[in-house]
């Protein structure tokens, strides 16, 4: 299920009883989010990356939900220095994505500590999820993808789709970032799902 949260799309994963949620956005919509969490057995928060404007309502959701949070160890730098990974535009939107970026980077946030650590080729069949994480360095250090029953695939910012479908318009490692657009071109058939736009084929 994507959940649209402004410019920000959240994810909840559903398995027969259990689900897990997929990034958590900004403050103004906690509730939302609460309100769609409840109604499930969520019992897991992942963080595709360490951005705010996916990790805002960690805190929060990981409180009133009573559930753990999940990202990869090289972005928890970002939870109380959200600078600490220098962040360089690619092309003219990503100019302007950066100056907004930049912005957010001043906004207070509930610390939270991540207590699932998650790595590449780590598999959520624990919290009754059948999903593989992927390592998809290159947006951040940490960035990670969910590949979901081999079928759907959430990339996080590792893509984007706010025009057209695109390698990040953001990068703190800009080979990186390429290797890991040709790793999810690698997985071939699979539905895309994006932090920023609609949902694709791969390769489109």
């Amino acid at each position: 299920q994507r959940i649209s949260c402004g410019h920000v799309n959240c994810y909840l994963i559903t398995e027969k009883e259990n689900s897990i949620l997929i990034d958590t956005a900004q403050s103004k919509y906690k509730e939302k989010l609460y309100q769609i969490c409840k109604e499930k057995q969520v019992r897991l928060i992942v963080l595709t990356h360490g951005h705010i404007d996916h990790t805002e309502n960690a805190a929060y959701l990981s409180h009133r939900l009573q559930v753990p949070i999940a990202m990869h160890p090289e972005d928890t730098n970002l939870i109380e220095t959200p600078r600490a990974q220098t962040l360089h535009p690619n092309g003219l939107m990503g100019t302007i994505l950066l100056r907004m970026s930049n912005r957010n980077q001043n906004i207070p946030v509930t610390p939270f500590t991540p207590t699932v650590l998650l790595r590449d080729n780590d598999t959520l069949k624990e919290f009754g999820i059948n999903a593989t994480i992927i390592h998809l360095p290159g947006h951040t250090n940490g960035s990670i993808g969910i590949d979901i029953n081999s079928t759907d695939f959430i990339v996080g910012d590792t893509l984007m789709n706010f025009v057209y479908p695109c390698p990040s318009l953001l990068y703190t490692d800009k080979q990186a970032l390429r290797q890991s657009c040709n790793k999810i071109d690698s997985l071939g058939n699979r539905t895309v799902y994006f932090g920023h736009g609609r949902p694709i084929k791969n390769r489109t």
